[in-house]
């Protein structure tokens, strides 16, 4: 499952293990071609924390990590930024990325 977060709860959410974090908007066309693969991964990787936030509704998250086009993928590990990904991401590309962080 993936879980919607917003700028009040981002840090909290994201903090422990590997979390992917997509930043999308519902109006954005290769945001709509990323959800489903985020929605994919989430159901077949158990080890991995799959979360999305919509800039309309958060933007002071998406500010503050200097993000300028979406959809845009930030991986964290343990709290910190060990990946970012703009632009469409796809599935075996995403997993590949992934198990650098989860092995």
């Amino acid at each position: 499952m993936v879980e919607a977060i917003t700028d009040q709860d981002f840090n909290e959410e994201t903090d422990n293990g590997v979390v992917l974090t997509d930043f999308w908007a519902p109006w954005c066309g290769p945001c709509k071609m990323q959800s489903p693969v985020i929605d994919q991964l989430a159901e077949e990787r158990q080890d991995v924390k799959f979360t999305k936030m919509d800039v309309d509704q958060n933007q002071e998250t998406a500010k503050n990590l200097g993000i300028m086009a979406i959809p845009t993928l930030i991986i964290k590990k343990d709290g910190k930024i060990v990946d970012r990904l703009t632009g469409y991401t796809p599935k075996e590309k995403l997993n590949q990325i992934l198990d650098q962080y989860t092995a």
